[in-house]
């Protein structure tokens, strides 16, 4: 009883553990959800306000925001593509460790241009937009470096693998038109007879009728000669022999003649 009790009770604890490791788990994923929804709509609130900046201000404030806009559009797209592609190319994952000390320039670039939006005096900061546009400029380019090269690399092996497939496809249907390779081996035979002389057709000639005179041995060795071979002779006829040439033995009785009374 003791023991069955006990059995009960760490059941019991083993399915509350599980719900509380459960419910945690739960909990964990619907904030990071919850995060992520918060963060993507948040720059996409930047995004809309710097593009907004950008066309409708002039100046030091305009320049500033096409900057913030350009550097997270170009971050923000390298980071798709790399995140996309390490999942089916490992070897990329060096090209995002690398992406990532990038983007922690990016992101001190980008929290120094976002106090500079503020700054009140804006002939400092005129005087160092040009530092600014070519800092941005290096990491925007570093970053299309590594966008273009792991979008040509999947690109290559789309196109092996489809060149791949191709040959296969072109394998395949010849062997389901086997009859073809059938009917071409046919008619290479056929054409093979066809060049041996005296085989094909059209070399059957009919045979001329017989003809008396001089000109019948002729005939008949030109008849040899398209015909083939030799024609066998006809059976001749038989006749009954002559009872007079007949040769008589002593032996035989001769014949009596017939009278009549």
């Amino acid at each position: 009883m003791d023991a069955a009790i006990t059995i009960l009770a760490l059941l019991l604890v083993a399915f509350v553990a599980l719900g509380v490791y459960a419910t945690v788990k739960a909990v964990g994923a619907a904030k990071r959800g919850v995060d992520r929804t918060i963060t993507q709509a948040r720059r996409t609130v930047e995004d809309t306000t710097l593009r907004a900046k950008s066309f409708g201000q002039v100046g030091v404030a305009g320049e500033l925001a096409q900057l913030r806009l350009s550097l997270r559009t170009s971050m923000r797209a390298t980071q798709d593509v790399l995140h996309a592609g390490v999942a089916e190319d490992a070897s990329l994952a060096e090209s995002v460790a690398l992406f990532r000390r990038l983007s922690a320039h990016g992101l001190e670039l980008d929290d120094e241009l976002k106090r500079l939006e503020r700054e009140p005096d804006r002939a400092t900061v005129a005087g160092l937009l040009p530092k600014l546009k070519e800092r941005t400029q290096r990491i925007t380019h570093s970053a299309e470096s590594l966008r273009w090269a792991a979008r040509d690399r999947a690109r290559q092996f789309a196109d092996d693998d489809l060149d791949a497939l191709n040959a296969q496809i072109d394998i395949e249907a010849g062997a389901l038109r086997h009859w073809d390779v059938d009917e071409s081996s046919r008619a290479s035979g056929a054409g093979a007879s066809a060049a041996t002389p005296g085989q094909g057709p059209g070399t059957d000639w009919p045979e001329p009728a017989a003809s008396a005179g001089p000109s019948a041995g002729s005939s008949s060795t030109a008849d040899e000669a398209w015909s083939g071979p030799a024609r066998e002779e006809s059976p001749q006829a038989i006749t009954a022999p002559d009872p007079r040439l007949r040769t008589t033995y002593p032996w035989q009785k001769s014949t009596r003649p017939e009278t009549t009374n």
